[in-house]
């Protein structure tokens, strides 16, 4: 039955009054269908048709039920239904706590530690409240690391309470199996865990230094080598490392010697030598690898052992005073071993390498000992007659041909005539795929011209020579000029002739005395002219006294030439042969005293 309230009036018991005239009591429609679907709509009309009055509440009724505790009204509110649960296994799914820590070791058993420092890291697994410890694996440590203790809860105490993460801390001692760990840090996930759970931390600690760690890393100490070498570095040192000298045996100076090449080994590993031969194909000889097998040479023996035979038994220490290093085999050297005498004259590149690195050698120059052959020996058959023999030249200038004749002597009992034929002569020595012929400049007083084995000395030239010379002085050498000018100054011969001499150079005394020493005069003046030698006066003329024990002013051949030798005079010269000629006298005697005045000034 519906109420009309009075207004001004609460509503309430008492305070309400029943309208007798109304007649329509049913209540408003508020479920209908939309699209089949069945919605709720809210009312706007009362019983009977009445507006509802909450719906049209005015802005200061509205200020005014905001301004009015509801707990007033209504009672104290009722409590929210609590939050969705999540299991800790997933709030804290991969979340560790990480504390670095360390515990103290003893060593019983060692003379250099005592004890060691060993380094953990304590996890704590917030998902389930679960401790495990972990070693840092250290390379070559000999130490079993890794996990120390397996992921587990750890036991507090006695009462068989677990440790939870709120007791854990910086600077605490943790003890686990008989074990006690001494935490020192956190990483910063850990340190803002525990301060955003209101955990005050410890300051951090430094780990203590682990002595025998410490020991290891100081420089290695420096021991002095006792006298005996170390055999077992040595050979760890030098294994597989072998010296390779190149070297020769060279016993020509015995009946039926020969020089023989070798190779010789040097082990450093245990300074052994090993001497093996080389050989080459069809030398005749059988070929055994080794002339001498690996094994320690003595040097130096003892004054008892000189004489003990090396072939009965192995020498030893007793015998031996030293024995052969690496600083014995030197490139360049000789080197006797077991009463031979090798001569090293070469190395391969790893010995050069360890002589420069061992001793200082910067370099080992190979050494030529290959042997020329000396040229080929001329048959030479000096005949006495032919000292006195004479022979005009005649050199045709249209084809450089030479003819030879020998003007006939009575009772000489040689055939004269023609001695040769026209015909180009090679001069000696030439290369035989190039010959070399005489040329006209090649023909002068005191020249040498040696045709198919015989050497010819020309004396004198005719007048027609000596005015082509003269005209075609450019074509001649000095020392072919000088002869005109002592042509000039001696009288003309009836013809000119010339000395035959064999290849041994046999002197030969020509005209008098008087042109003699014209002769050697004139040639003193013109060594005078072009060479220099006056710095050797002095030591020739008293190197001469010195042999010359009779003092007459002659020595002997043999003796002249050594001096010479000794002095660096260039006997083999044109001008100073022909000295030499003139100051012979006698059967291999020769006058230094005219031969000293040519070196004067």
């Amino acid at each position: 039955m519906g109420t009309n309230p009075v207004h001004g009036l609460p509503f309430l018991p008492g305070s309400s009054f029943t309208d007798s005239t109304k007649t329509a009591f049913h209540r408003s429609q508020t479920l209908n269908y939309r699209n089949g679907y069945a919605v709720v709509r809210r009312p706007t009309m009362g019983i009977g048709g009445d507006r509802l009055h909450y719906n049209q509440l005015s802005q200061a009724e509205l200020d005014e039920l905001a301004n009015k505790a509801p707990i007033l009204t209504y009672g104290p509110l009722k409590q929210a239904p609590p939050a969705e649960f999540v299991p800790a296994h997933v709030a804290f799914d991969k979340k560790v706590l990480k504390f670095s820590a360390y515990f103290q070791e003893d060593v019983p058993i060692s003379m250099e530690e005592h004890y060691r420092i060993r380094h953990v890291n304590i996890y704590y697994y917030l998902e389930d409240d679960s401790m495990s410890v972990i070693e840092p694996v250290v390379e070559n440590s000999g130490i079993p690391q890794g996990k120390l203790i397996k992921r587990q809860r750890f036991t507090k105490n006695d009462m068989g309470d677990h440790y939870h993460w709120k007791d854990l801390n910086r600077g605490i001692n943790l003890t686990v199996y008989g074990k006690t760990f001494r935490i020192v840090d956190c990483d910063r996930f850990t340190q803002d865990f525990l301060e955003s759970q209101g955990i005050e931390l410890n300051p951090s600690e430094k780990i203590p230094l682990d002595p025998y760690t410490q020991l290891r890393k100081e420089p290695v100490r420096k021991y002095v080598t006792p006298s005996d070498f170390d055999q077992l570095k040595q050979f760890l040192t030098f294994d597989k490392q072998v010296l390779r000298f190149y070297a020769i045996w060279d016993d020509t100076d015995s009946l039926f010697g020969e020089c023989r090449h070798y190779i010789i080994h040097y082990y450093l590993m245990d300074d052994t030598v090993e001497i093996r031969e080389v050989h080459e194909r069809n030398n005749g000889r059988d070929p055994f690898p080794l002339l001498m097998n690996r094994q320690h040479m003595p040097k130096v023996l003892v004054e008892n052992a000189k004489n003990f035979p090396k072939c009965v038994l192995e020498i030893s220490d007793q015998e031996v005073l030293e024995w052969y290093t690496a600083k014995d085999f030197i490139v360049g050297k000789p080197l006797t071993i077991l009463g031979r005498t090798f001569f090293i004259y070469d190395c391969d590149p790893f010995t050069r390498q360890f002589y420069k690195d061992k001793f200082g050698m910067p370099d080992l120059p190979p050494v030529d000992v290959t042997k020329k052959e000396p040229p080929p020996v001329k048959q030479e058959s000096p005949i006495p007659e032919d000292k006195d023999r004479r022979f005009v030249f005649s050199y045709f200038l249209a084809t450089d041909m030479i003819s030879i004749f020998e003007p006939p002597v009575r009772n000489s009992g040689i055939i004269g005539g023609k001695f040769l034929g026209r015909t180009k002569v090679v001069k000696s020595f030439s290369p035989v795929d190039n010959p070399i012929y005489y040329s006209p400049s090649d023909f002068f007083i005191g020249a040498v011209i040696e045709v198919f084995g015989h050497r010819f000395v020309i004396l004198d030239t005719d007048e027609y020579v000596l005015k082509y010379m003269e005209s075609n002085a450019s074509q001649y050498s000095p020392e072919a000029l000088a002869s005109i000018q002592n042509r000039i100054q001696k009288p003309e011969l009836p013809a000119p002739e010339l000395e035959s001499k064999q290849a041994t150079g046999e002197p030969m005394v020509q005209g008098t005395e008087e042109s003699k020493v014209q002769d050697l005069d004139a040639l003193i003046d013109q060594i005078h002219m072009h060479l220099k030698y006056n710095s050797c006066k002095e030591n020739l003329r008293e190197t001469f006294q010195m042999y010359d024990k009779d003092e007459s002013g002659y020595v002997d051949r043999e003796t002249f030439f050594k001096i010479c030798e000794t002095l660096n005079v260039p006997v083999d010269d044109l001008l100073i042969k022909e000295l030499i000629r003139l100051c012979t006298h006698g059967e291999g005697r020769i006058n230094y005293y005219n031969f000293v005045r040519a070196f004067s000034n």
